[in-house]
C-alpha cells in the first residue's frame, strides 16, 4: 500500500492525515489492520491525524501479531520525523492529546520579562499619505520593484519596451522565448475561453494569450487577481502585440524548513471578539477567560493553559458603531467608548503573566483605509499594561517566532475573484497571499488603502505564522514551513451573514507550540 493509497483511505472515512502519518503507515507490514484500528480508535475531535495520534503499543497488543521488528520501525520513524504543523482538536471540558501539549514553559517562575515582544514593523506614527496623484505612483512602483526583484532572482526577464520595438531579440529572431516582469492591469476571457492578461511594467504593456489546452497554464491563470506581480515566459507573435505564455514564475515562498529559534511555550491566536453586539458569545468568553487563569478542573486543559505566554489578537476588537446598514438594531452597546470600556474589563482579566498583541479591524475605532494604525491614547488608556498594541498589517517577533498580523479584509477580494477561493476555508486566501507575497493585491475591491510611499502588504520578511481574521471561520494550514491561522470569531450568526450564507465557526481558538509551530484548536462552545 502506498501513501496514497493512505490518504486515499482516511479521506474516504472523513480524515485528514499529516503526510509523516501516511508514510509512516505505509511503512507497516500490516497497513490494511492498521488503518481500520486507526480509524476505530481516534478521538472525533481530531482533526489531522498525526504520528502521534496512532497507538502503535495498542494496535500490536490488539492484533496479537506484532513483531519486535514492527515495533523498532515504529519507534526509528517517529525519531527521524521532523516537527511539522499539524492541527488537533479539544473540548474545553474534556480533552484527550498527545505528547506534543505536554507543559514546557511555567510562567509563574518566569514572570512577565519572560515574554518579549519585538515590533518589526506597523504603520502606526508612520503614515505619510494624504491622496495625491504622486503618491498613488509611488505606491504602486515601489509594489512593483519589492516584488520584481524577487522574481528577477528566478529568471532573466526583459523590460516589455524592448520586446515591442522594431528589432531581433537574439540569435533565435522572433522564436526565441522571452521572460517579463509586470503587474497585472486586466484579466478577461476571450470569445473561444482563452484568458487575456495584461502585463505592464515601467516601460509600457503587453497582453498575455493563456490557451485553454495548456491546462495546469490555464488553471493556474485562473487564480490571479489584478495588480498581483508575475513573472512570465513564452513566445512574441509575429507582430509583437501577444505574448503566447509557457510558464508562470510567482514571487512564492522559497522552499525552507522551519528551524527551532529557542522558542518555548504556546501562543493563542483570536479575532472578531465584536464586544458590544448583541450576539457577542460572552458566555463562551467567560470560559476562555477562565481557562487562561487556569481555573479548570481538567488536568490536561490546566498543563495547556499553564503553558500560555502570548495572546495574539488580529482585528475587530468590538463591534464598533455604524459599521453597515441597520448595525444599531443587533448593539446590545450602542456607545462605541462603552464597548471598549467593557472589552477592557474582559481584557483585564487575562492574567499578567500572558503578553497581548492586539491589531485593529474595520469595526474598530481606527481609520478605516488600510494599512490601519493601532488604538489612540485614549483606547489605550482603558487596558491593562500587558497589551501590546500593534497596526494592520504588523509583523511581531515573539521570542523568535516571526507573526505577521492581518486583519484579513481582503479576503473578500479572493473569494469574489478566485474560483476555489471560499469563506469556510479561509486559508485558500491565505496561500494566494503567499504565492504572490502580497496581503492585498486589488486596489479599488472591497479593501479601501491608504497610498502609502510604501506597500506595507508586501511580505518582504517570510514570518513563521500568518495570523488573520475578520471572516469568522477557523482555518489551520502549513503553506511551505509558514504556519496559516485564521481565528474565527466569537459572534454568533448576525442577520447579514445569514443573508450571505456565512456559517460562522466561533468559540475555536488555535493555540501553537512555539518550539515546533504544532497546532491545537480548543472549542469553547
Amino acid at each position: 500500500m502506498s501513501e496514497t493509497d493512505v490518504l486515499r483511505m482516511f479521506a474516504e472515512a472523513g480524515y485528514q492525515i499529516s503526510p509523516d502519518a501516511a508514510e509512516l503507515i505505509a511503512s507497516q507490514s500490516s497497513q490494511d489492520k492498521l488503518v481500520d484500528y486507526v480509524l476505530k480508535n481516534i478521538d472525533d475531535s481530531v482533526l489531522v491525524i498525526d504520528v502521534d495520534d496512532i497507538d502503535f503499543d495498542g494496535f500490536l497488543s490488539h492484533n496479537g501479531n506484532g513483531s519486535e521488528d514492527d515495533t523498532s520501525t515504529v519507534t526509528e520513524k517517529s525519531a527521524e520525523t521532523e516537527p511539522n504543523c499539524s492541527s488537533e482538536s479539544f473540548n474545553a471540558s474534556s480533552v484527550t492529546h498527545s505528547s506534543q501539549l505536554q507543559s514546557s514553559f511555567s510562567p509563574e517562575l518566569s514572570g512577565k520579562t519572560a515574554n518579549p515582544v519585538n515590533v518589526i514593523s506597523d504603520i502606526t506614527n508612520q503614515s505619510t499619505c494624504v491622496g495625491e496623484y504622486m503618491e498613488f505612483v509611488q505606491y504602486f512602483r515601489d509594489r512593483y520593484s519589492k516584488l520584481s526583484e524577487i522574481i528577477r532572482g528566478r529568471i532573466n526577464a526583459r523590460p516589455i519596451e524592448s520586446l515591442t520595438k522594431n528589432r531581433r531579440l537574439g540569435d533565435g529572431g522572433n522564436n526565441d522565448e522571452v521572460s517579463i516582469i509586470g503587474m497585472i492591469s486586466d484579466v478577461r476571457t476571450t470569445t473561444k475561453g482563452h484568458k487575456l492578461i495584461e502585463i505592464e511594467d515601467n516601460t509600457g504593456s503587453l497582453s498575455v494569450l493563456v490557451r485553454t489546452v495548456d491546462k495546469e497554464l490555464f488553471e493556474q491563470a485562473n487564480s490571479f487577481v489584478l495588480d498581483e506581480v508575475v513573472g512570465v515566459t513564452g513566445m512574441l507573435t509575429n507582430d509583437k502585440k501577444l505574448l503566447m505564455a509557457s510558464k508562470f514564475t510567482l514571487p512564492d515562498l522559497p522552499n525552507t524548513n522551519f528551524t527551532n529559534k529557542g522558542s518555548n511555550g504556546k501562543a493563542v491566536f483570536i479575532s472578531d471578539v465584536h464586544v458590544g453586539s448583541s450576539t457577542f458569545l460572552e458566555d463562551e468568553w467567560l470560559r476562555f477567560i477562565d481557562f487562561l487563569n487556569g481555573y479548570i478542573d481538567d488536568k490536561k486543559m490546566k498543563e495547556i493553559s499553564s503553558d500560555i505566554r502570548y495572546v495574539v489578537v488580529s482585528g475587530d476588537l468590538v463591534d464598533g458603531i455604524g459599521v453597515y446598514p441597520g448595525q444599531d438594531k443587533e448593539l446590545s452597546i450602542p456607545d462605541v467608548y462603552e464597548q471598549y470600556r467593557k472589552a477592557a474589563e474582559y481584557f483585564k482579566q487575562i492574567p499578567e503573566h500572558i503578553t497581548v498583541i492586539i491589531g485593529p479591524g474595520n469595526h474598530d475605532a481606527v481609520r478605516q483605509a488600510e494599512p490601519q494604525p493601532c488604538f489612540g491614547e485614549e483606547l489605550k488608556s482603558y487596558f491593562p499594561k500587558n497589551i501590546t498594541f500593534v497596526g494592520n498589517p504588523a509583523m511581531v517577533d515573539l521570542d523568535g517566532v516571526k507573526v505577521l498580523m492581518y486583519h484579513g479584509r481582503s479576503i473578500d477580494d479572493f473569494v469574489a475573484s478566485v474560483p476555489h477561493v471560499s469563506y469556510q476555508k479561509p486559508t485558500t486566501a491565505m496561500v494566494e497571499m503567499m504565492k504572490f507575497r502580497h496581503l492585498s493585491p486589488i486596489y479599488g475591491g472591497r479593501v479601501s488603502i491608504a497610498p502609502e510611499k510604501h506597500d506595507h502588504f508586501v511580505i518582504n520578511q517570510i514570518p513563521d505564522i500568518l495570523h488573520c481574521g475578520h471572516v469568522h471561520t477557523v482555518g489551520v494550514e502549513p503553506y511551505k514551513n509558514v504556519l496559516l491561522i485564521n481565528s474565527g470569531t466569537w459572534q454568533s450568526q448576525t442577520e447579514f451573514q445569514k443573508r450571505v450564507n456565512l456559517v460562522p465557526d466561533p468559540a475555536r481558538v488555535p493555540v501553537v507550540d512555539l518550539s515546533n509551530m504544532k497546532t491545537s484548536i480548543l472549542k469553547f462552545n
